[in-house]
């Protein structure tokens, strides 16, 4: 890892700062960039109270076009300096999100997911003039159709009380105290919230790896991977932001390393055919394997196959037909004896591999 991008955080222009970053630095990028909102003017209540809209300088380009230059641009360095196996995501709205998606698509990113981020308390739409708009859109890509990139599947299924994590992620707005103000107003208008950082930094990255937020703003990136025990590298032009993102840092605690390990993926195990531990006689033909609780049994072939009654073939196949199933992970249903102890035969896969 190079240091000098280590729990960093710069006050420049995203776009000359990214050109200073060699290539394949980073492991993943959360970008936030300009929605180019198209706001023409003020946006009033009923009560013909001011609305706090994004009416930043920041937030405006003269035309598509520019916004379109503005957006190849800084994407084009984002995936220079991504590892090979790294990805991105990247947050908008209806004003600029199709026009981002397709400049990732004609750079070569390779789309994994679009995800919408359902907003609990949205900001009517105080005019009744459209639908409240209550989502935005984050697209996640790697850096190419190849690259072998970080999804930590178990983690969000546990998160998700044991139900695969959708795509359509019910999350409340930045607001109560974890929302920055300084002299009662906000200090940033758009200031993301820390769950859907930390749902997406848990997803895509692993523990140390390094996270690069090019539109820094009020620091939400960064002060999640703090707290994750991920390395953060923040760009902010503002300068107001990038001195509340500073302060916020600084009052961040990191979470105990104990309390950082997450569920490992069934497919981070090694992917071996279970032929193979009888073809190097880890297990022998004849042995005999059981369910957990010795209810069901099955005879290993010289194969690989195993034999139940009538029913014969692989781990998998038999498992599932026993339990009437679909499908079944052999490697977890099966168990030998080992020592007068039941263990799973997953434990062979471990022999298999501390020999190779």
């Amino acid at each position: 890892m190079n240091l000098s991008f280590k729990n960093k955080l710069i006050n420049g222009d995203s776009l000359e700062e990214l050109k200073k970053i060699p290539k394949e630095t980073f492991d993943l990028i959360f970008a936030d960039p300009p929605y180019n909102l198209q706001l023409k003017s003020e946006l009033t209540r009923p009560d013909r109270s001011k609305v706090n809209a994004v009416t930043d300088k920041w937030d405006q380009f003269e035309s598509f076009k520019k916004y379109d230059d503005f957006t190849y641009a800084w994407l084009n360095e984002c995936k220079r300096i991504l590892k090979k196996d790294g990805a991105i995501w990247v947050i908008g709205s209806y004003h600029n999100i199709f026009r981002v998606g397709t400049a990732i698509q004609n750079l070569g990113f390779w789309i994994l997911n679009d995800v919408i981020w359902s907003k609990k308390n949205p900001m009517p739409n105080f005019r009744g003039t459209r639908f409240t708009n209550a989502h935005e859109t984050l697209i996640w890509a790697s850096k190419s159709e190849k690259s072998k990139y970080t999804f930590n599947y178990q983690s969000l299924k546990c998160l998700n009380d044991d139900l695969q994590m959708r795509s359509n992620w019910d999350l409340p707005i930045c607001s109560g105290p974890e929302r920055l103000k300084k002299n009662g107003k906000k200090v940033h208008s758009t200031q993301k919230p820390e769950a859907l950082l930390h749902r997406i930094l848990l997803a895509t990255s692993n523990k140390d790896d390094l996270v690069l937020d090019p539109f820094l703003g009020s620091g939400t990136t960064a002060t999640v991977a703090k707290k994750l025990g991920r390395n953060y590298y923040g760009i902010e032009r503002e300068k107001a932001y990038f001195k509340a993102s500073m302060q916020r840092l600084k009052n961040t605690k990191v979470i105990e390393d104990d309390y950082l390990d997450t569920l490992k993926n069934n497919r981070s195990k090694p992917r071996i055919p279970f032929g193979s531990l009888v073809e190097l006689g880890i297990i022998k033909p004849g042995t005999i394997i059981f369910d957990n609780k010795k209810k069901v049994s099955a005879k290993i072939m010289a194969d690989g196959s195993i034999k139940h009654a009538q029913t014969e073939g692989s781990i998998h196949k038999v498992a599932a037909t026993i339990l009437g199933s679909e499908s079944c992970n052999g490697w977890t249903f099966w168990h030998y004896n080992l020592n007068g102890a039941v263990v799973p035969i997953d434990n062979l896969r471990q022999r298999l591999v501390s020999k190779s």
